[in-house]
């Protein structure tokens, strides 16, 4: 009897060995792994989205705003229909019909989107199913109407534009990462996607096996933090003016694109800036990556004449010449190397002074003032002027040609580049170069947003001041030179009579596998006004114009049309 129940308490001894072992094992050995896996069946999370900032106009009235949007799912268990049957009724929702489209056309995309659909309600691998996302209140109302088992709406939001496609450019658009997270691109939505995005929150909260609250379980909830609203400098009847006028421009000259910018040159503030080609940024994967691109900023032209009034600043500036010093070498073309340098309309004037030079955009003149200026100065006030840089200005998307390495200009090299070819620039590069001459000699970096707000807070951008780069006299000469142009140059006949403008025609040929096209020109013309106290410095760009190759006769009066209205618009009145 004593030695059953001794063999008993062994192994009753040997039990809770085995249970304490086990309970080690569990609550030490694996202890925090089993807790996370425990928590994952009674507590449940979700993200909670951070509503994007807006993007506002100089008058506070919104360029780009969030608006309300649904994610379309399938919880795919809880589906009773046919997934084919459910597929014919949604693709209708999802298939706009175009103005010019066929029938067979129409039918062939309504047919490719309810294989789409299906391919999804059949998938076997998971229970949950995103069909349709950035769905209009409208459009899901409609199909909660048919009362489909299984589809349900998660709330989300979209970008909205009250002015359509205006400044798509400057904007960019809204859309989706690797990760399936909304991203800025391009514009203002890519430079300031982390302001734009807000910080995301998370709620968590204790639930039972179907997922539903725990009426006394515990939770906590990080709140989402909204993006921060962009206030800009772009002013919507500028911004509208310069769109409608380019448009009007490119059909006018049957130019192939164009582009017009508008900036402040005393702050750097950009009032408008437009290019067309365009696209519409709420429609944006409709259109092929090459619209998306911001000519102003990202693309490179040799800008031809306008590049004579830098060229001609530096000399200026350096005391290589005067406005009433005598060119040496105008009396006809001119060689170079083996290169022959004519003026644009072969026409030559022994003894021109250097005002003679600007006003009639003479080339030989300018190989002169190059010449004198020598390579080492040249390229010093180039780069001090910007040109081979970024601005710096705040659009997503900014390219810049490089300047030719100091040591390595040749004669050939300052002689094409004294009249704006064998060099090149993009347009926001002209537009700060030129600020220097509207702004007395201080170059000024171009700026779209004047402030950043939040709830309760603003944060104003100061605006960049660059070093000075020419004596403020040399801003006043050139500007005068610049007056005489617009008035006297071979444009003279657009300038508007009264109006003290400051101005520049450039006309260059395309380069095209290592030859110039004679046939294909960029023309533009950059000026401001009052050109002695400027509210405006504005450049146009016209590219491969079909009625003239000329600047004077398509880039010019473009800009002095933009500018009449332009005039009433800042209450610019003509002298006398």
């Amino acid at each position: 009897m004593q030695t059953r129940i001794q063999i008993i308490g062994l192994g009753f001894l040997l039990v809770f060995l085995a249970i304490g072992v086990r309970l080690f094992y569990w609550q030490i050995v694996r202890g925090k792994e089993l807790s996370s896996q425990a928590k994952v069946q009674y507590e449940s999370g979700e993200t909670i989205s951070a509503p994007r900032g807006n993007i506002l106009a100089s008058d506070s009235t919104w360029l780009v705003a969030s608006g309300e949007a649904w994610l379309l799912f399938a919880y795919l268990p809880d589906i009773d229909d046919p997934p084919k049957e459910i597929a014919d009724k949604l693709a209708p929702f999802f298939v706009v019909r175009e103005d010019e489209e066929s029938d067979s056309e129409y039918r062939e995309k309504l047919l490719n989107e309810v294989d789409r659909l299906y391919s999804l309600l059949k998938k076997d691998e998971v229970v949950w199913v995103a069909l349709k996302r950035k769905l209009l209140p409208e459009t899901k109302k409609n199909i909660e109407a048919l009362s489909i088992s299984g589809i349900g709406f998660e709330p989300g939001e979209r970008r909205v534009y009250p002015e359509a496609s205006s400044a798509a450019h400057l904007l960019g658009f809204v859309g989706k990462n690797k990760e399936g997270e909304d991203t800025g691109y391009f514009g203002l939505e890519g430079f300031y996607d982390l302001s734009l995005s807000g910080k995301p929150g998370f709620l968590k909260r204790e639930s039972d096996a179907k997922g539903t609250p725990i009426l006394f379980g515990g939770s906590y909830e990080i709140s989402a933090v909204g993006g921060t609203d962009l206030k800009t400098y772009i002013d919507k009847s500028i911004q509208l003016t310069i769109e409608e006028q380019l448009v009007d421009g490119i059909e006018k000259y049957g130019a192939k694109e164009g582009s017009v910018v508008v900036m402040n040159p005393k702050n750097g503030a950009i009032l408008g800036m437009a290019s067309y080609p365009s696209y519409d940024p709420e429609q944006y994967s409709e259109y092929g990556d090459e619209y998306f691109k911001n000519p102003v900023v990202s693309s490179s032209f040799e800008p031809g004449s306008v590049f004579k009034v830098l060229v001609m600043s530096a000399a200026l500036d350096a005391d290589v010449v005067e406005p009433d010093t005598r060119c040496e070498i105008c009396e006809g073309p001119l060689r170079v190397d083996k290169y022959i340098i004519r003026t644009w309309n072969n026409e030559y004037r022994p003894d021109s002074t250097m005002l003679d030079v600007i006003v009639n955009s003479d080339n030989v003149g300018m190989v002169y003032v190059g010449q004198t200026l020598g390579a080492d100065k040249l390229y010093d006030y180039l780069d001090n002027f910007g040109i081979g840089k970024l601005t710096g200005v705040d659009l997503q998307g900014e390219a810049t040609p490089r300047l030719r390495p100091k040591d390595k200009w040749s004669i050939v090299d300052v002689s094409t580049a004294s009249f704006g070819q064998g060099i090149a620039v993009t347009p926001i590069q002209m537009i700060k170069a030129v600020s220097a001459i509207a702004n007395k000699g201080v170059l000024v970096t171009p700026q779209v947003v004047d402030s950043l707000q939040g709830r309760g807070w603003a944060e104003d951008i100061k605006p960049e001041f660059g070093e000075r780069v020419i004596s403020e006299e040399t801003a006043k000469v050139m500007t005068s030179m610049m007056v005489e142009a617009a008035k006297n140059g071979e444009a003279k006949w657009t300038h508007l009579r009264g109006f003290k403008v400051a101005g520049k025609t450039g006309t260059a040929q395309i380069p095209v596998a290592g030859n110039y096209d004679s046939e294909k020109t960029i023309a533009s013309f950059i000026g401001f006004a009052p050109a002695d106290d400027p509210e405006f410095l504005m450049l146009v760009t016209l590219r491969e114009s079909e009625s003239s190759p000329w600047a004077s006769e398509t880039a010019a009066p473009l800009w002095y049309s933009i500018a009449n209205e332009l005039f009433l618009y800042f209450g610019i009145q003509p002298e006398n």
